[in-house]
């Protein structure tokens, strides 16, 4: 893993929800930021640079499927991993999350063991992929005579 320490944002507007997976996350060695509505998370997601977002579907101000969308379409964004953490369970609303462009999904209540291998795993992914986008500027700097680019 990276000597940074992971960063995940907690997107959600109940404040108990919040403190909930703040707890359940505590054995996890990381950073963690919250976020209570669409539009915080946006700015959340700018000045925290997140790993990894627990978004919560039904917020104020944009919904998490808005929220998902905007950021699966900018290249900026669109490699962190997001898990929907929501209390729909409708199939309408899994394929609307997929849609929006969601890594996983996690129905309410959330349980403990269940969220903290979800974003282990996510972690891993996140980290697995940018070594693998690190090594890919290397090569085609050693490719393009420019020398590496990392």
């Amino acid at each position: 893993m990276n000597a940074a320490r992971s960063r995940i944002l907690i997107a959600d507007d109940n404040p108990t929800n919040v403190e909930l997976m703040e707890v359940y996350l505590a054995d996890l060695d990381c950073e963690l930021a919250v976020a209570v509505d669409g539009n915080d998370t946006l700015a959340k997601v700018a000045s925290f640079q997140p790993d990894v977002i627990l978004l919560d579907v039904m917020m104020p101000k944009l919904s998490g499927f808005e929220v998902c969308q905007k950021l699966k379409s900018d290249p900026a964004t669109r490699n962190i991993m997001i898990l929907m953490v929501t209390a729909l369970n409708e199939l309408g609303d899994i394929e609307r999350a997929v849609k929006a462009g969601t890594d996983d999904f996690l129905s309410k209540p959330v349980n403990k063991i269940e969220l903290t291998k979800r974003v282990e795993n996510m972690l891993k992914l996140r980290h697995i992929t940018d070594e693998v986008e690190r090594l890919r500027r290397y090569i085609q700097g050693m490719e393009d005579g420019d020398g590496p680019q990392v």
